[in-house]
């Protein structure tokens, strides 16, 4: 026992001797495991408006009741309509004065960012695997360790398998994100203020504002410099 301590002090020892005591910039690590939802049809939006207008309205208890006015984009994409037009809804509902005009009201301003990133993004996610390795034995890999189900608790295995990999949405991760940041303010301080952000769909990036280049044509003719005499 004596000598496997002793082993595991000197392991510990040499692995920290490793670690470099200086670096000229602070060592890139990963962040703890979270998630992030992704918007693939317009029930979500509604679904994250009532969610930006539940924590506004907790902010706005905290003054005096006043009407607000929506501040909608110029020229709004598909999302950024959806979006005014939800939360104004869901402000009604809870009983806020929502006006029409912004005089003598607090302004509400939603300003909606896209992002793209590498489409080559790291792909975390857990899938499980659910196998029969016996008669009337399944096993369901999960996040910790493989559990054995028998047959009566086949079932069980089934649904497990399927639950986990519910929580995910199907295909790659994409690489388009909207960072919404909802405000609340007057002419002389903000009020209220919140900043979520999701997954987009990447195949409905047109929906939130994101023109893709077109790829160039070809050039069919080509230009060539002559020299000397002909």
């Amino acid at each position: 026992m004596a000598l496997k301590t002793a082993i595991a002090l000197a392991a510990g020892i040499l692995l920290a001797g490793c670690a470099a005591r200086y670096t000229p910039t602070p060592l890139a690590a990963n962040f703890p495991t979270t998630k992030q939802a992704k918007l693939q049809a317009a029930y979500h939006w509604g679904v994250i408006a009532d969610n930006i207008e539940k924590r506004v309205a907790a902010e706005l208890k905290k003054s005096p009741p006043r009407p607000v006015y929506i501040n909608e984009a110029k020229d709004p994409n598909p999302f950024q309509r959806a979006l005014a037009a939800q939360l104004t809804t869901s402000l009604v509902n809870d009983g806020y004065v929502v006006s029409r005009t912004p005089a003598g009201s607090l302004k509400v301003d939603m300003d909606v960012q896209a992002v793209t990133f590498a489409v080559n993004r790291p792909q975390y996610r857990y899938h499980g695997e659910l196998a029969a390795i016996g008669a009337g034995v399944w096993l369901l890999s999960a996040v910790e360790a493989p559990v054995l189900f028998n047959v009566a608790a086949g079932a069980g295995a089934v649904d497990g398998h399927n639950w986990i990999n519910a929580q995910f949405a199907p295909g790659d991760t994409p690489k388009t994100e909207i960072i919404i940041t909802v405000s609340v303010s007057d002419q002389y301080r903000y009020l209220a203020r919140n900043t979520s952000a999701y997954y987009v769909a990447d195949s409905d990036r047109f929906l939130y504002g994101i023109v893709d280049p077109q790829p160039e044509e070809p050039k069919l003719t080509r230009t060539f410099q002559v020299r000397g005499d002909l």
